[in-house]
């Protein structure tokens, strides 16, 4: 049987993406069968595992129902001076990106059929001098209409917009901007297995607008917008108030509530799967997938992070691989 090939990406070294990497993989019985390759400085992951009493062998190791999978170590570079867990920092933004860009760089040449990513902070990327805020952003530079969206079993969300200012979001709420997301979502989707996938439109404004009464986005934008997607085949509503559009979406394994910005959709995902959602990224030549978390810098080297939501990310990025193959 072929398995796939799935990068693991260690995150920031400061964060907490260490240890769930390392909890994740010290009980290999929890993990599908995969041949995984860990992306990592082997400084980093000797220090975490003192720390938390884990020592990770890397080669043949049992997963999942008793078969036989791999874990593989691709060593970068330990970090110089300049890392202390729990605060960001330049150097700490530096690897996590080499990590990622390096994990990247092997899915585009096929060597790697997902890429699973432990947590960045968007403060190290920007004090190391890197042009992109996270992941998405990296990944829509070269794949240009990344969608972002979280996975979980009772609740899934697309994002029109990703990482930026809110101001800058409710630009985006246009009609044009509109028509191609909503393709474009509805094409990607499909490749996950979605492939009649409802999307549920949430309203920008309180009530949807209410005809325009509190707010005109919804009339002049919004609805044509979903109008012509129907008429393009897509299975969308009318914007819905957002204050009732993710009970409706519930316990509904085939529905897809499309936020407009990256709050509208987050903050009612989290509280429902925060310790088992998957932050995916749709539209790429290769599976990505992450946990819903950041990197805690907060608790970082306490021994308190929870691994669930990497084991979840690692167990989606092992099902649609796998579907691919």
């Amino acid at each position: 049987m072929t398995r796939p090939r799935i990068g693991v990406t260690l995150g920031d070294p400061a964060g907490i993406g260490p240890e769930i990497v390392l909890k994740s993989f010290s009980r290999p019985e929890r993990l599908p069968a995969a041949r995984y390759i860990l992306f990592a400085s082997p400084g980093v992951l000797e220090a975490e595992g003192a720390a938390l009493g884990i020592e990770l062998s890397f080669g043949p190791a049992v997963f999942e129902g008793g078969e036989e999978g791999r874990l593989e170590l691709r060593p970068l570079e330990n970090p110089r001076p300049g890392v202390t867990r729990g605060m960001p920092s330049a150097e700490a933004g530096r690897l996590s990106f080499l990590y990622f860009e390096t994990a990247v760089a092997a899915a585009r040449a096929k060597e790697l059929d997902a890429v699973v990513t432990a947590p960045i902070s968007k403060t190290s990327w920007a004090l190391a001098g890197l042009k992109w805020r996270g992941h998405t952003e990296y990944l829509d530079s070269l794949f240009p209409g990344a969608v972002m969206a979280f996975w979980s079993e009772r609740l899934k969300v697309a994002l029109l917009s990703h990482h930026i200012p809110l101001r800058e979001a409710l630009d985006l709420v246009r009609e044009d901007v509109l028509i191609r997301f909503f393709l474009r979502l509805r094409d990607c989707l499909g490749k996950t297995g979605l492939r009649d996938a409802e999307f549920l439109l949430a309203g920008l404004n309180p009530h949807a607008g209410e005809g325009g009464v509190l707010g005109e986005e919804e009339t002049r934008e919004i609805l044509p917008a979903a109008a012509m997607a129907r008429r393009a085949g897509v299975n969308i509503s009318d914007p819905i108030p957002p204050d009732v559009v993710f009970r409706r979406a519930l316990d509904r394994p085939n529905t897809v509530v499309v936020a407009l910005h990256h709050d509208q959709g987050l903050i009612a995902f989290k509280l429902l799967a925060f310790e088992s959602g998957v932050n995916i990224s749709l539209g790429l030549p290769f599976v990505r997938t992450s946990p819903d978390h950041g990197t805690a810098f907060d608790i970082a080297g306490r021994n308190e992070a929870d691994p669930a939501s990497l084991i979840a990310a690692l167990r989606l990025a092992r099902r649609l691989s796998a579907a691919a193959l």
